[in-house]
Order: C-alpha cells, then sequence, then structure tokens
C-alpha cells in the first residue's frame, strides 16, 4: 500500500508554485505544466489563470480531495527528473535551489536525482536561509528594496554573486535615469541628477545647511558605490583574480543599496524655470 503523506500547508504549496511557475527563468513553461498535470492526472482547475495560481489551484484542488501531500511531491519529482535539463542543468540547480526554502518547512529537500527526500526541518526564516543556504533568503530577511533584486534576480538564482552585483548597481544607474531623464551614466549622472544649483533631483527640503551637507554626502555614497561595485566588474572578466567579491561583502552592499533605493522613494523633483 503506497504511503499518504501529511497535507503540505497552503503557504508552502504557494512558496512552490512560485518557483515552478515563475514567468522567467527558469521557471516551467506553459507547456510544460500542460504536460506533467497531464501526466500526472491531476485537473487544471483554472486553466485561464496565471501559471502560478493556475498550478497553486491544481495542486491544492488534488491535496485536498487526496487529504495527502503526494500529489504535490510527484508534481515536483516530476518536474525536477534530471532527463529535463540535459541541455540547461543550470536551470535545474536553479529549481532546486528556489524549492529548497518552502521545502526546508516540511522537513524535504531536492535531491541530486530530482527526488522528494527527507531534510531538515525549518520552523523560522532564519532556519530556512541556514537550511537552504540561499542568498535570496538573507536578502528577504534583511528586507533588502525590491528594486535592488529587480535587475539581478537570474544572477541570484545563477549563485553568481560578481553578475549580481553588477546588475544591482547598474540597476541604480537605471533608476537614477528614470527619475532624472538623463542619459548619462556613474558619476556623471550623479552629478547631473544632484547639482547644488542645477540638479533635478533633491532628496530632502533642501533648506538647511545639514540638508544641503545631507543631499552632497548622498551624491558622494552614490558615487562610492558605482566607482567601488560597478566599474571594476564592468572592466574585469570574472574568470580572472583581479576582481572578487564574498558573499557576506554582497550582502552589505545590496543593504547599502537597499538605503540608497528608499531614499530615492521620497526624492522629489525640481521644478525647472
Amino acid at each position: 500500500m503506497r504511503t499518504r503523506y501529511p497535507m503540505w500547508p497552503p503557504a508552502v504549496v504557494e512558496g512552490i508554485c512560485d518557483i515552478l511557475g515563475r514567468t522567467d527563468w527558469p521557471g516551467l513553461t506553459g507547456r510544460e505544466i500542460d504536460r506533467l498535470l497531464t501526466m500526472l492526472g491531476i485537473a487544471d482547475v483554472q486553466p485561464g489563470a496565471s501559471k502560478r495560481d493556475r498550478l497553486w489551484t491544481a495542486l491544492m484542488s488534488k491535496q485536498q480531495a487526496n487529504q495527502a501531500s503526494n500529489c504535490v511531491i510527484r508534481f515536483i519529482t516530476e518536474a525536477m527528473a534530471p532527463g529535463r535539463y540535459l541541455q540547461d542543468p543550470a536551470r535545474f540547480e536553479a529549481l532546486r535551489d528556489g524549492l529548497a526554502e518552502p521545502l526546508a518547512l516540511v522537513g524535504c529537500r531536492v535531491s541530486d536525482a530530482g527526488k522528494v527526500a527527507p531534510a531538515r526541518t525549518a520552523t523560522t526564516l532564519d532556519e530556512v536561509a541556514a537550511l537552504a543556504g540561499r542568498l535570496r533568503t538573507e536578502l528577504t530577511r534583511r528586507g533588502v528594496h525590491p528594486q535592488v533584486t529587480r535587475y539581478c534576480e537570474e544572477e541570484i538564482l545563477r549563485k553568481s554573486l560578481f553578475h549580481a552585483v553588477f546588475e544591482a548597481t547598474k540597476g541604480l544607474a537605471e533608476r537614477l535615469r528614470q527619475l532624472s531623464g538623463s542619459p548619462l551614466d556613474g558619476a556623471e549622472l550623479v552629478d547631473f541628477c544632484f547639482a547644488v544649483k542645477t540638479g533635478p533631483l533633491r532628496i530632502n527640503g533642501f533648506r538647511t545647511e545639514t540638508e544641503i551637507s545631507e543631499h552632497k554626502g548622498f551624491a558622494n555614497l552614490l558615487k562610492g558605490v558605482f566607482g567601488t561595485f560597478r566599474n571594476p566588474p564592468a572592466h574585469t572578466p570574472r574568470a580572472t583574480a583581479g576582481w572578487t567579491i564574498t558573499e557576506p561583502d554582497a550582502l552589505d552592499l545590496f543593504s547599502t543599496l537597499s538605503f540608497l533605493h528608499r531614499r530615492l522613494d521620497s526624492a522629489t523633483a525640481v521644478p525647472r524655470p
């Protein structure tokens, strides 16, 4: 008689569907979800919904009907069959890493063979981060601004700190261009945006000496970030030993970028004459 596994909490199933149903890489395509649901005999309850909602509704409905999580386990096992990723092994690893987070909450993991296997159970986000070993989990725990990861989500999933740092810093420059309308880049962009007399952006009331000093300091901090974390990777191949970054340093940078984006959230435009 086949073992019946206890039902998984809706939030865990939702987390699994968020990973497998991502709209971009490495998420499953709509056609892949079609085939897997059909293969496993799971009804596609909401075929017109987004991939994540469609998958969540299908798996939750089947789990509720069976009063067991077997259907979710089977879906993950079929979706993670190594043979599906012979041409793109990085996609397998990215999906596996992403699934490690919600699966840790039910004491499971995806093995090298793509099977759902037992693991230590996490009860807190700190334990999830420790068990999953995931940079993105730690960024979530720190409450990093969404604009930070918006430009480097794929690099984070690929575990490429070198390129994640580069793309996140480029994303900061892109936000400055969007706010100011300037096509410039790097230090020139900062000087244009925050020039004391002509700059189009202000991060405070710009009335007192303290506010003016803070405004100038903010501009200098932006230029320091570009000079330290954007320019070296732009001119150094990752394969060389000329420029490297550790995970603790990357996390600290992402926190700094988060601070900068939060200040830009409240930045005001200076009316042009």
